[in-house]
C-alpha cells in the first residue's frame, strides 16, 4: 500500500524511474471513494515498464496473465491485463473489480456483455501498437521481395488490407511511403472493396481485423477455403490480426498446392499451442509479436495507466509518459537474435549484405537492420514449445 495520499505522473527512462512529480488525488467515477491508499491493482506481469509506476495508484500484485484467478481478483479495484486473460463471469463473479483494462488493442477476451451487467467499466489501448505491426508488415514484404516471392519495384505491387482501423491504416501508411500501391476492405468502416476485388487485383492480401463471431461482417474464419480459392493474383498472405480469422487446414492446402507462394503468420489458431506442420510451411512465423515493439509496449502501459486515473478522477489531470529504452550504437536485430540461437540455426540464416540487397532501397536496408521478422521466424523454429516464454521475453524492438 502507498504510504501517501497523492498521486503522480511519470516520466520512465531506460533506468529505473525519473519521476515528474505533479500531484492530484484520485476519485471514482462510481461508488465510494476510493482512497489511493485502498486501491488495489491485480496486473499481468508480462506487462512491461509497469513496475514502479502503477504502484503509485496503489497496492499491485503481478500475476502471469494465464494464472489469474477469482481468488486474486476477489478484493481488487482495478485489473490490468492482456490477451491471456479471459476477463468474464467465471474470474470476476465475487470480485470488487470496478474497472478492467487491457493493455492491448484486441479485446476478444474481455466478456463486456457481463461487465456491462455488473456495472464493471472497461478500457482497451487502440492504436497503442499500431506503427510497430506497419513495421512487420513492410519488413516481411522486404524479405519477401528477397526471397523472389514479389516484383523487386513497390510500385508493381498492390498490397490488399482487410480492417483498417488503427492498425490497417497505419500499415497503409507505411507501404505507400514506400511506393507499394493499397487496396482497401473494411465494410464495417465504409470501404467499398469487397474480398473479391482484394482476390482480383492483389499481390498480398494483409488481415487486420478484430476477431468476432456473429453478425454481417464475422471475421471467425474470414480466410477459409472459398477465399483461398478465389485468389488470382496473390501471391503472399499475411495474418496479423487474429489467429482465428484463418482456417488453419485451408491456409495449409494452398500453401501446399502453390495457391500461396509465401505466408507471413504471426497470429495462430490455439496459442500457444500452435499448429507445427504450419510452422514449416509459413514463410515468416512469429510468436504473436508483430505489434511487440518497445515503443508499442510503452504506449499500451501509458494507455493502461492513464485509463486508471480518468476512471477514477472526473476532472482532466495529468499524463503519465512511458519512454520506450533507446538502442546501442551500431544496433542490428537479426544479429542480436540470431547469435542467441544454436549454431545449426545461425549457420544457414540469409544475413543482409550489400549484394543480396541490391535490388531494394537503400531505406530498405536500414528498416531490416532495425528489425527483421526473419530473426523472429528462426527463433521461434528453434523453441516452437516456448511461444509464450518468447512473448513474455521479447528482445528489444524500436521502431
Amino acid at each position: 500500500m502507498l504510504l501517501c495520499t497523492r498521486c503522480h505522473a511519470f516520466s520512465l527512462t531506460r533506468n529505473p524511474l525519473e519521476v515528474v512529480r505533479t500531484p492530484y488525488s484520485l476519485t471514482p467515477s462510481r461508488g465510494n471513494a476510493i482512497h489511493p491508499i485502498l486501491m488495489k491493482l491485480i496486473i499481468d506481469d508480462k506487462i512491461p515498464f509497469i513496475r514502479g509506476l502503477a504502484e503509485q495508484l496503489g497496492s499491485c500484485v503481478y500475476r502471469p496473465g494465464a494464472e489469474i484467478s477469482p481468488e486474486d481478483v476477489q478484493d481488487a479495484d482495478v485489473l490490468i491485463v492482456r490477451t491471456r486473460t479471459h476477463v468474464n463471469e467465471q474470474l470476476l463473479k465475487d470480485s470488487s473489480v470496478q474497472l478492467v483494462v487491457t493493455a492491448t488493442i484486441g479485446h476478444d477476451h474481455i466478456d463486456k456483455a457481463y461487465l456491462a451487467q455488473r456495472g464493471i467499466a472497461w478500457r482497451n489501448c487502440p492504436g497503442c501498437n499500431a506503427e510497430s505491426v506497419a513495421q512487420y508488415v513492410r519488413n516481411s514484404l522486404w524479405r519477401a521481395i528477397l526471397a523472389g516471392h514479389l516484383s523487386p519495384t513497390p510500385q508493381d505491387i498492390c498490397v490488399g488490407i482487410v480492417g483498417v482501423g488503427h492498425v490497417g491504416s497505419a500499415v497503409s501508411r507505411a507501404l505507400r511511403a514506400e511506393g507499394f500501391r493499397t487496396l482497401h476492405c473494411d465494410p464495417p468502416k465504409g470501404e467499398s472493396n469487397t474480398l473479391a476485388d482484394l482476390a482480383e487485383q492483389c499481390q498480398v492480401i494483409t488481415l487486420h481485423t478484430p476477431l468476432t463471431t456473429e453478425g454481417a461482417h464475422a471475421t471467425y474464419h474470414l480466410a477459409d477455403a472459398a477465399f483461398f480459392d478465389a485468389l488470382r493474383q496473390c501471391r503472399v498472405f499475411i495474418n496479423a490480426a487474429r489467429g482465428e480469422c484463418t482456417d488453419t487446414a485451408a491456409l495449409k492446402a494452398a500453401i501446399q498446392s502453390g495457391k500461396i507462394a509465401c505466408a507471413v503468420i504471426d497470429t495462430w489458431e490455439n496459442e500457444p499451442n500452435i499448429d507445427r506442420e504450419l510452422l514449416d510451411l509459413a514463410f515468416i512465423a512469429t510468436p504473436h509479436i508483430a505489434g511487440y515493439s518497445a515503443d508499442g509496449k510503452a504506449n499500451g502501459t501509458r494507455m493502461s495507466l492513464q485509463h486508471v486515473i480518468d476512471h477514477f478522477h472526473p476532472t482532466p489531470c495529468p499524463q503519465f509518459s512511458v519512454q520506450a529504452p533507446q538502442l546501442p550504437p551500431n544496433f542490428d536485430y537479426a544479429r542480436e537474435v540470431v547469435s542467441q540461437l544454436p549454431s545449426s540455426f545461425s549457420a544457414i540464416y540469409p544475413w543482409l549484405t550489400s549484394e543480396n540487397t541490391i535490388l531494394l532501397p537503400h531505406s530498405a536496408f536500414l528498416q531490416l537492420q532495425q528489425y527483421d521478422s526473419l530473426a523472429d521466424t528462426f527463433r521461434l523454429r528453434s523453441a516452437p514449445n516456448s511461444f509464450e516464454f518468447q512473448r513474455g521475453h521479447y528482445p528489444l524492438r524500436r521502431e
